[in-house]
């Protein structure tokens, strides 16, 4: 058995089914193993994209995703999507290819020092010196992924680890300059490389911090006192249970990132919109699985005098920004689970009309922005029309800047987990490997992927990647030829769109030649036809780009965040 094959082992004990990938001689004997151990393979086009998928699979599944990338280049490649799915805390294993440990600094092809690149991003990360380390070293890996905070990992494969020992030792003998003590190194590097028994270890479970019960008392006692409680939910707190908890607990709640979708389309206590103006008017606030960043105006927008609870599995997250009254470094969909219990029953029914008023305003609001005119297609009338068309079961990727927001107060999640974005790092390019992490993990789901079309530059030729593997998905380009998000403000302030304007390419024949179908969209009566088109080709088994022409659109004028 060769490292690869002992590679394949470990990710099979693990549950993996699906390896991402792009291809290169120092990993062959990985991606050959796990084919022959029945784990699929799916080659992409870029490093990045193997990342981006196996970090919608670690989200879609709670088993961490695995890329394999080939020595230098091919790590390199992965760095964007790996800071990704740092702070979006999303557990990935990424396995790096390395030159053999002999030739490390001696400028053998694609050798650079990989640990001291990766380090500052991966939350943890290892090099692997002898074959029998192997399986411990990986699954290691997979435990350190999933505790604590979760997010990336890395391991460092050497290439003569990987291949067998009879070829490895045919490369150093073709290699060797008669020279007795070096022969006599080689054979002893080699006899430590190879003659330990490799065991592969079961995989660890990973516990999870749950609240104290003394945590749970005082929260439950201050909430029984507040008449103006919100929750806001964060991808920490993303399953079933959680969406149970929330109706016990009988307070209007926000969702964002992963927990999006968590409560269906309607349900009674779920707001969309005024997120803003309910935090400043609550008088208790709890944040459970993200922090007062950004996204809350730095803790901002909470209202001084409100009692602020926070949880999270980050210590750091936890307190940034804004020191809570109660801070509880546990599990937030545990604490959730264990709180509703307690407090359930809390009348807040006119708190929630207040919040509902505001949330059907701004839904008129929309409607009638909608119904604006524009040049070609409205981008809010666009957004209308794909939520109308999508079905009951389906993936939502969001790829994108000003549209896909844009998209994000129109177009509602059908079902838990069934809306992936980057996350806090606001990345473009994660389209087509969010997609095909989705088709993997969901493969009787609907997909959708909405583009910007200046984010469809970073994952195009992923096209040919949907093609080759059969992975229908149904993705719409808002082509306004521009950075709109950029051009609107930069525009406002500095009267100079340079840098800013794209041209109205037709990406729906690039599509095409790629191997997918494309459809050109630019007559507002025919929105709805070609959406149902596209849906019927992608049942089909085929791939569509749909090249949406939108107009440009005031509505979120001054919502650039920096």
């Amino acid at each position: 058995m060769n490292g690869g094959e002992l590679v394949a082992d470990v990710l099979a004990g693990h549950g993996v089914r699906t390896l991402f990938t792009l291809c290169g001689g120092h990993i062959a004997p990985i991606l050959v193993g796990c084919q022959r151990r029945g784990i699929r393979v799916i080659d992409t086009r870029h490093e990045a994209t193997a990342v981006f998928a196996a970090d919608a699979v670690s989200r879609l599944t709670g088993i961490p995703g695995v890329a394999a990338v080939t020595a230098g280049p091919g790590v390199t490649n992965t760095m964007t999507a790996v800071t990704n799915a740092r702070l979006a805390q999303s557990p990935v294993v990424v396995l790096g290819g390395a030159t053999a440990g002999i030739l490390k600094g001696r400028g053998s092809l694609q050798d650079i020092d990989q640990m001291a690149l990766v380090r500052s991003q991966m939350k943890w990360s290892a090099v692997a010196t002898r074959v029998c380390d192997i399986p411990q070293l990986l699954t290691t890996a997979f435990e350190r992924s999933q505790e604590g905070v979760p997010g990336p990992v890395f391991l460092e494969l050497p290439v003569d680890l990987l291949y067998d020992e009879k070829t490895v030792r045919q490369w150093f003998d073709k290699a060797g300059s008669g020279n007795p003590l070096q022969q006599w190194y080689v054979r002893r590097y080699l006899r430590r490389q190879f003659d330990a028994p490799a065991d592969i270890p079961a995989p660890r479970v990973v516990t999870i911090e749950e609240p104290s019960d003394t945590a749970l008392r005082k929260v439950a006692a201050r909430m029984a006192k507040a008449q103006r409680p919100v929750l806001v939910v964060g991808s920490q707190a993303s399953s079933p249970k959680v969406a149970q908890a929330i109706d016990l607990l009988g307070i209007p709640v926000y969702l964002s990132g992963m927990s999006r979708g968590l409560l269906g389309t309607a349900h009674r206590l779920q707001m969309r919109h005024r997120r803003k103006e309910a935090l400043r008017r609550a008088d208790l606030v709890i944040l459970a699985g993200l922090p007062a960043d950004f996204r809350l105006n730095y803790g901002r927008d909470i209202a001084r005098d409100a009692v602020f609870i926070s949880a999270n599995r980050s210590a750091e997250d936890l307190k940034k920004n804004r020191k809570p009254d109660f801070a509880l470094n546990v599990d937030p969909g545990a604490f959730l689970v264990r709180l509703a219990p307690a407090v359930q029953g809390m009348n807040r029914d006119e708190w929630i009309r207040v919040l509902r008023a505001a949330d059907e305003e701004r839904e008129r609001e929309i409607v009638a922005s909608a119904n604006e005119p524009a040049e070609y297609l409205n981008p809010l009338a666009l957004c209308q029309a794909i939520e109308r068309a999508i079905a009951p079961k389906s993936i939502i990727v969001a790829d994108g800047g000003d549209f896909v927001s844009t998209a994000s107060y129109i177009v509602r999640p059908r079902a838990p987990l069934s809306w992936l974005d980057p996350g806090p790092f606001g990345t473009l390019g994660v389209g087509a490997g969010f997609a095909i992490g989705a088709a993997v993990s969901r493969p009787d789901d609907e997909r959708w992927v909405l583009y910007g079309d200046g984010a469809l530059g970073f994952s195009l030729a992923e096209f040919d990647t949907f093609a080759r593997h059969r992975i229908p998905v149904i993705a719409v380009v808002a082509n306004d030829g521009c950075w709109t998000q950029i051009y609107r403000e930069q525009i406002d302030i500095l009267g100079d769109d340079t840098g800013c304007m794209l041209a109205r390419t037709d990406y729906h024949l690039a599509a095409e030649g790629l191997g997918g179908c494309g459809l050109l969209l630019k007559d507002p009566e025919k929105v709805d036809e070609t959406l149902q088109q596209a849906k019927r080709m992608a049942a089909g088994g085929r791939p569509v780009l749909v090249n949406a022409w939108i107009g440009k659109s005031a509505f979120r004028k001054g919502s650039i965040s920096m």
